[in-house]
This record gives structure tokens, C-alpha cells and sequence, in this order.
């Protein structure tokens, strides 16, 4: 199996052997897999074909085509779960910050499925990788899944999200203070060009729409409550670093630095301190509601804010 993708190398980017370049900026490659793709002519720049270690500019248009590996099987893991529902049909189960949803690249023990896996010997199998998962959290953000346990159940549960009928509500620690109380952000998004591991917004991407309310403001930081109204991958991060209010304590998108000036020492220091209480981007997907597929019942469940975003919220209230 092949996968091809444009990457143009931004302005102000220092000068890079190409194959660290591409190592470090496109998903899932290891430098031996990018270098066997250069010699083999399947990486282009500018149009014409160079060594490993040409040296990229800005500007530089390279056209990649890489091979992707068979996966391995996925393996029952016994790794305790937070079951929120349970029946004969499907699985509601409160991940965990840190876990991956289901195996990829790097990532094929430890998961949400190698668990799930462990637990039950039913699950819809739509995909090999991902047994039961009908949608899906990032690794760092902890919340609410419903998971299938057969193939009718995953069908109409994936039409619901599809459809928007689901019901999804995120909680998040974000950067500032909002002007307005809410608001929607509405900007369309796709892979970043410039580094294939982000998202990014781009005029030519998925629309993508989500929705906020600031529950309580803060000196320097703001819980918001979040809809989303399409379901892109990173979406909430992407569009709040878009309108400068990027996640507390994301790294990739830019919560993970002080986002705010004319702080003295002693309150730097204090911000310093409080972005180490959560080494991660402080979003919790604390509510979901769906109608079940079998009962038609309409199903609500609600989630407690795991301890290290109660930690921070508890630190700002005093």
C-alpha cells in the first residue's frame, strides 16, 4: 500500500538535510523508510529527484510517496477499564488521558482496543485495528467513547455521529479572556503543509464548525464548555490556537508556553508551576448522549473532570 502527499517548506525554515527533514515532519516515517523512498525516486523536490542529503529551502515543493507496512495483530491486554454502561450492544466507557483510542504506527499496545479486547469477546470488527471504535479521542485528551459490539450497532451509531445527532460536549482550560461569552468558530481544516503531523487551518480543508461558552473566566485562563458541530481530527485545538485561546498545556498547538505578557517574576513563576501540574492539553470530553440502537432510548451520560484539570481549576478558585 502506497501514500502520497505534498509537503512546501515554509519561509524562515533553516537549512536540512532532506531526509531529517521528512523524518521529523511526516507522520508514521522512520528515517530508514524515507531514505529507501529517496534512492527508489519517490521523493521529488521541485520536480526533479535528489539524494538524502539534499538540502531543502523555503519554498521547495517535494512530492512524497512512501510504502505502508501490514500491521501487526492486535493483542487482549489486561488494562483496567472505567465502564460507564454496559450491555449486550455496546460499551460506554471514560478513557483515560495518555491512552491511544485504537493501534496505529508505533502505537500498537496499550490502547483503548487492546483493553477493550481483554474485556469482551464481542466487538464489530469494521476495521482490523480498531474492533468497536465508532469514534475516537487524541492520546492526551481524556473523555467519553461509546464502543460497538456488533456490526448493526457500530452502523447505526456511526450514521448518528455522521448525521450530527449525537450529542458531545467537551470541557477545556484554554489561554486569556474572551470578549463575548459565546461564540462559534467556523474555519475549514486540513493537514498542515508544512508539518504533516499537525492540522491545520486552510482554505482548502473539511469544514469544520465549533462551538463555545465560557463557563467561569479566570486572571489568565478561561474554562470554556465546547459543541462540536463536525468531528475533524484535532478540530477543537486547531480552531482555539486559530482565535489565540489555544489549550492549556498543548504542546503542539501552542498551550504549552506562558501565553500571557506583563506577568512579574513571582506570577510567572506561578503560571510556570501550574502548566506542570498537567503535562498534557487540558480537554475532557465530558458528555455524551446518542440513541441507542436497539432500545431507541435516548442515552445521556456525563463524565467528572479527571484530577489533574479539578487540580488546576482548584488552584485558579484560590
Amino acid at each position: 500500500m502506497k501514500r502520497e502527499f505534498e509537503i512546501v517548506i515554509p519561509a524562515g525554515q533553516k537549512k536540512e538535510r532532506l531526509d531529517t527533514y521528512l523524518t521529523s515532519h511526516v507522520e508514521n516515517a522512520t528515517r530508514t523508510k524515507v531514505q529507501e523512498a529517496i534512492r527508489a525516486g519517490e521523493v521529488v523536490v521541485n520536480g526533479r529527484t535528489v539524494k538524502a542529503s539534499h538540502s531543502i529551502a523555503p519554498g521547495d515543493a517535494i512530492h512524497v510517496t512512501l510504502s505502508r507496512p501490514d500491521p501487526p495483530e492486535v493483542r487482549p491486554e489486561n488494562i483496567p477499564l472505567d465502564i460507564v454502561f454496559e450491555d449486550d450492544y455496546l460499551i460506554v466507557v471514560n478513557k483515560p488521558a495518555g491512552m491511544v483510542t485504537h493501534p496505529a504506527y508505533k502505537n500498537y499496545s496499550g490502547t483503548l482496543v487492546n483493553a477493550l479486547l481483554f474485556h469482551s469477546d464481542s466487538l464489530s470488527r469494521p476495521h482490523p485495528l480498531r474492533p468497536g471504535i465508532v469514534h475516537r479521542l487524541d492520546k492526551d485528551t481524556s473523555g467519553l467513547l461509546v464502543v460497538a459490539k456488533d456490526g448493526t450497532t457500530h452502523q447505526k451509531l456511526s450514521r448518528q455521529f455522521a448525521n450530527k445527532t449525537t450529542e458531545r460536549e467537551y470541557w477545556a482550560i484554554v489561554w486569556g479572556k474572551f470578549k463575548e461569552q459565546s461564540g462559534v468558530i467556523e474555519a475549514s481544516l486540513g493537514r498542515s503543509k508544512s508539518d504533516r503531523k499537525k492540522v491545520a487551518v486552510v482554505a482548502d480543508g473539511k469544514n469544520a464548525v465549533t462551538e463555545y461558552t465560557v463557563i467561569e473566566q479566570f486572571e489568565y485562563l478561561c474554562l470554556l464548555r465546547l459543541h462540536l458541530w463536525t468531528g475533524r481530527t484535532h478540530q477543537i485545538r486547531v480552531h482555539l490556537a486559530h482565535i489565540h485561546h489555544p489549550v492549556f498545556g498543548d504542546e503542539t498547538y501552542g498551550g504549552g508556553k506562558i501565553m500571557v505578557g506583563g506577568l512579574g517574576g513571582k506570577k510567572r513563576a506561578e503560571v510556570a508551576n501550574l502548566l506542570g501540574k498537567i503535562p498534557r492539553q487540558a480537554l475532557h470530553a465530558k458528555k455524551l448522549g446518542f440513541i441507542h440502537p436497539v432500545t431507541k432510548e435516548l442515552m445521556r451520560f456525563d463524565s467528572e473532570l479527571p484530577d489533574d484539570m479539578k487540580g488546576v481549576l482548584e488552584f485558579l478558585e484560590r
